[in-house]
């Protein structure tokens, strides 16, 4: 549910990026105009995104805080334009400002993905309970403003399992319905490769939460730490990724590259329906 709005992909979610940013660390500044971030949209919807995913502020490790004037600046005239090419487009934006959200809330998005639990500024939980949108519970093993890896040995598992209970009291207690709720475990986001690592091999690890699981892993570092790959050449590691992760219940997956990551997951589902009915 999002937003009052029903998204039931068959047997998997795909949410494609679109930043709109000059220095995110996979696609900075390609983009960056209106023009360019729609023409981007309308191809990942056509190669099968479920969702669309604007961003204006990157997240990588040492980026400089933008403050919401210019995210907005960014943002909204993208979101007005493929609400008027695209209205049947579910739109999500990525930020972690109050400002930012209501706005774009208010021009038609549906779901809002947040790096930073409503941490980074407490009144997008405000937001959340007034608009009642999708919301993508991330957890972020850094500290306030950090976002690289941190070395210090922890039970990260633990951890994020005890995040995700108490957040997500959190937000149904401020109004925010849980069947609205995703939830995400920060790959990359203040963890080592071996805290990235454990968690992608335990998602069930939050099943009983009963919400669906979001994996943000597109082109990410892990893929340079472990197969030493430049981030031009993790696209097969991205979609070969995804595709495990499907099998283990990971139900969302947000990528750049949709149409690479859907094939991947209909291999996934193929033979895992062959399993199924195949006889002894």
């Amino acid at each position: 549910m999002m937003g009052g709005r029903v998204l039931a992909p068959d047997a998997f979610g795909v949410m494609g990026i679109v930043n709109v940013t000059p220095d995110s660390f996979f696609d900075g500044g390609v983009h960056a105009t209106v023009e360019t971030a729609c023409a981007h949209a309308g191809a990942l919807l056509r190669d099968g995104a479920d969702v669309i995913d604007i961003g204006g502020e990157s997240t990588r490790p040492g980026a400089e805080d933008v403050p919401p004037e210019l995210e907005m600046e960014r943002i909204m005239p993208v979101l007005a334009s493929l609400r008027d090419r695209l209205p049947d487009a579910a739109i999500s934006v990525d930020t972690r400002n109050a400002r930012t959200a209501a706005a774009a809330l208010e021009a038609g998005a549906v779901i809002v993905n947040d790096v930073s639990a409503c941490r980074r500024d407490p009144e997008l939980l405000d937001v959340l309970a007034q608009y009642g949108p999708g919301y993508v519970l991330m957890h972020d093993g850094g500290g306030p403003g950090d976002t690289g890896e941190r070395g210090e040995c922890r039970n990260v598992r633990g951890e994020v399992l005890r995040f995700f209970s108490r957040e997500l009291d959190r937000l149904v207690a401020a109004g925010l319905p849980e069947d609205r709720i995703v939830l995400d475990p920060g790959i990359g986001f203040g963890k080592t490769l071996a805290d990235n690592l454990a968690l992608l091999a335990h998602p069930e690890d939050w099943f009983g939460f009963g919400r669906p699981i979001l994996a943000g892993i597109s082109m990410k570092s892990m893929f340079g730490d472990l197969l030493g790959l430049p981030v031009e050449e993790r696209g097969a590691a991205t979609r070969t990724a995804a595709a495990l992760l499907w099998e283990r219940g990971v139900f969302w997956h947000r990528v750049h590259d949709v149409a690479a990551t859907r094939q991947g997951l209909l291999l996934a589902r193929a033979v895992g329906e062959g399993r199924a009915h195949g006889g002894a």
